[in-house]
């Protein structure tokens, strides 16, 4: 009974710390509006965090903004006066829709600047107090005749080899040997930069299988590509690969941070080419309810898993909001840009019902790739 009520305790608070994470990033998107409508002096309405009925409310008495804590912790907003479509306050130069579009377009973007900033410097405390994640070869495949053995024997990995570059290019990323071996065929020879024994130096593998990537879920083609090994656990068989840090130099620990950012967002973009070409099944998405199940599981790991989860969340929101899709700010953009190019604005109520056919759209896609995994399940 104790480790009982210890475990559902354990699963409550990394269920919380997902929120808690989630929160944060919407809230500094958020406040990024925010601070830019203030610079640029919009009328802002209201600042809240969390959606559904108010818990707390707070009014300024010298601007009039409402101040909100609310009940759904999976949300929030900053309401600008006339945003909505309506027009607002028409006698009001600072309602949104009546100030100049460039100054509409650095509000708008304001809030995933503000997520990425934040993830970059989550990015670049893990790697300055932890070190860079690198690929550790825990053992490769056994040779199966003599034959095979004399060819791949002297082109193999070691055990215990940290994976550092490819073909010269820097592995941040499982994607990147993917990306760096793709089209490659069996028994070509590839350059690794690996940490063997402490010390840096150059190995030559032999690949085993052709690495023809048809989408970046296919990691085990890569493994048994390089001549990596498998390991029985109880929970099954996995990959003889693991997760391990290494320390670079301070300007290269600096530098690296910044590369790995943009990586991040890269994989954003493969991965929804992947699925926008069928090459990446919808089950390989999740909504809500799974990204709070992986963000729980993966943050209550440790601290630097911790600092990995919540960078990634907050470059995946900056990347995800600047893009060109209804109700979200990317297309606001575009709105505001075919008002600054036609000097005409799109009739606000067309506007208005393109997004607010966006957002049901994105809620609905939303459950349905958690339906997905449920049903997968």
């Amino acid at each position: 009974m104790i480790l009982s009520a210890t475990s559902v305790l354990a699963t409550v608070g990394s269920v919380l710390l997902a929120i808690l994470i989630l929160l944060a990033m919407i809230t500094i998107h958020e406040f990024g509006h925010y601070i830019a409508g203030k610079i640029l002096k919009f009328k802002i309405n209201e600042f809240a965090i969390g959606f559904g009925p108010k818990l707390f409310k707070r009014t300024s008495k010298k601007t009039g903004e409402i101040f909100s804590i609310r009940a759904l912790p999976l949300g929030g907003f900053c309401a600008f006066d006339g945003e909505d479509g309506t027009d607002g306050t028409q006698e009001s130069e600072n309602a949104f829709n009546n100030k100049a579009p460039w100054k509409r377009i650095i509000v708008l973007i304001s809030g995933p600047l503000m997520n990425y900033a934040l993830a970059l410097l989550l990015i670049i405390v893990s790697m300055f107090a932890f070190g860079q994640m690198v690929f550790r070869i825990g053992g490769v495949q056994e040779f199966k005749t003599e034959e095979e053995a004399a060819i791949y024997r002297e082109y193999s990995f070691e055990e215990n080899d940290l994976i550092l570059k490819v073909d010269g290019k820097t592995v941040y990323l499982v994607t990147d040997m993917m990306n760096a071996l793709n089209g490659k065929k069996q028994g070509e020879n590839v350059t690794f930069l690996v940490n063997r024994g402490g010390e840096e130096m150059e190995t030559v593998i032999k690949l085993r299988e052709d690495c023809n990537f048809e989408s970046s879920s296919q990691v085990s083609r890569l493994w048994r590509a390089v001549g990596l090994g498998t390991v029985i656990r109880e929970e099954g068989e996995y990959w003889n690969v693991f997760a391990e840090n290494y320390r670079y130099s301070f300007f290269e620990t600096l530098g690296n941070s910044f590369v790995y950012s943009f990586k991040v967002a890269g994989t954003i973009f493969q991965v929804l080419g992947e699925l926008l070409t069928g090459k990446l099944s919808l089950t390989a998405m999740g909504g809500p309810v799974t990204t709070i199940k992986l963000t729980s599981q993966i943050a209550a790991q440790s601290a630097q898993s911790f600092f990995e989860i919540a960078a990634y969340i907050g470059v995946n929101l900056a990347v995800f909001n600047l893009l060109p899709i209804p109700a979200l700010d990317g297309s606001k953009v575009i709105f505001c840009l075919i008002e600054w190019v036609f000097r005409k604005p799109v009739p606000r109520k067309i506007e208005a019902i393109i997004h607010a056919v966006g957002f049901f759209l994105i809620i609905g896609f939303a459950i349905l790739v958690d339906v997905l995994q449920f049903v997968r399940c």
